[in-house]
Order: structure tokens, then sequence, then C-alpha cells
């Protein structure tokens, strides 16, 4: 029987992603470094920032990591009027509270910008727990994350389902000893099954929550 629930934030929770590939875009232009849409679809796999700043330029050293990660920040709050609530996530969130079901977050992005964001659209009292990139030392495919949160929460993974939209974070939940579900807003359902999820939904409207409470209680 599953008794909470693990979000991850973008792409799950919010509809965010095309904001961040434009702020990765500029703030990657302000230090010279031009990248192909191809090249950014690397940002989407639920990586921490300090990953995506070294993969695409090489070595850092933390300061300098702090400081592109504000940068980069800037850049995603100038446009924050563009972020998007995942269709149904907030009836979702409703009726998981009145199953007595615990939520919570675990995401890559950092702490400032995780608050930050859940702040500004009146959801942080929705979680009991929020883990961040801050928060491991290994980013997800690593399950440090997922395991970190069921910790917080006092449950033991197999006691958890997780919602994710990148492989990667499909992997870390599974590798935790998670049931998984797949949130495909990117349109890579059929990756997110091979990954390991249990099954995928487009978002969380109508018989789409359905699934996922049914699944809790199986």
């Amino acid at each position: 029987m599953i008794e909470g629930l693990i979000f991850d934030m973008d792409g799950v929770i919010i509809d965010s992603h095309p904001v961040h590939l434009t702020a990765w875009s500029k703030f990657l232009a302000t230090v010279g470094k031009a990248v192909s849409n191809e090249e950014l679809a690397f940002i989407l796999e639920g990586r921490r920032r300090e990953d995506i700043l070294r993969h695409f330029l090489g070595h850092l050293p933390a300061s300098k990591i702090v400081e592109y990660g504000r940068q980069k920040d800037q850049f995603f709050h100038a446009n924050f009027q563009n972020v998007k609530l995942i269709p149904g996530v907030c009836d979702l969130l409703e009726k998981a509270a009145v199953l007595q079901l615990q939520a919570a977050i675990a995401t890559s992005a950092s702490a400032r910008r995780t608050r930050g964001t859940l702040r500004r659209l009146g959801l942080e009292e929705k979680f009991s727990v929020i883990v961040t990139g801050d928060d491991v030392k290994a980013g997800k495919p690593d399950p440090e994350v997922y395991k970190l949160a069921a910790e917080r929460m006092n449950l033991s993974t197999e006691k958890l389902l997780a919602l994710e939209d990148a492989p990667c974070g499909v992997q870390a939940a599974k590798s935790a000893g998670m049931k998984c579900v797949g949130v495909s807003t990117n349109g890579r359902a059929e990756v997110l099954r091979r990954s390991g999820a249990e099954f995928v939904i487009p978002d969380f409207r109508n018989h789409h929550i359905e699934r996922v409470l049914q699944l809790c209680s199986a």
C-alpha cells in the first residue's frame, strides 16, 4: 500500500522546460558558449545545476557554480510568467491529502529556485518534505535524492510512489525501491516506459489522477 507521493518539480508539477531552455541558452551565450537545440536537450534529463554547468563548461570551482547558477536563475525568473502548472496537479494534491497520502518534492533544482518557485505558485505548504539538488552529493540517476526524501518522510521506499518526467529520474526512483509513474510532458512516453515507469500519463487530468491513485491502493 502506497502511503506517500514524491514529485519531481520541472515537467511534473510545473511546465517550465521551455523557460529553462531559453534561460540556459541566454546564460551560456553570456559566457561565450553557443549550444544547439540538440545539445540543450541534456538540460531536460533532470540533472543538477552543477552537473549541467560542468557538462557545458568543464570543471568549475564551487564559487563559479554558485555565481553562474544565480545568473542563469535571473534569466529564468525574468520569464517566470510563462511557467505554468501541469494540468490537474492541484487536484491530485487535494485528493492525496484527503486520502492522507504524504506529498513531497525530490528535485535536482537548487533549493533557492525550488522554494521560490513553489512559493510564487502558492504550493510550498502542499508538501511536507522538500529535497533539492543542494541536499545531495550525487544527482539523478543516483537514488540519493529519493532515499533522502523517504527518510525525511519517515516512510520506507516501497511505500512511496514517484512521479517523474525524465529517464534518469525514473531510474533514480526505481533504484531507490519505489514505484514510478512517468509524466510525458516532453512527449517521451516510450523512453519513460523503457526506463522502468509502471505506466505513463500526459498530465493529471480526469482519469489520469484515478490511474495514479489506483496504483497507490494496489
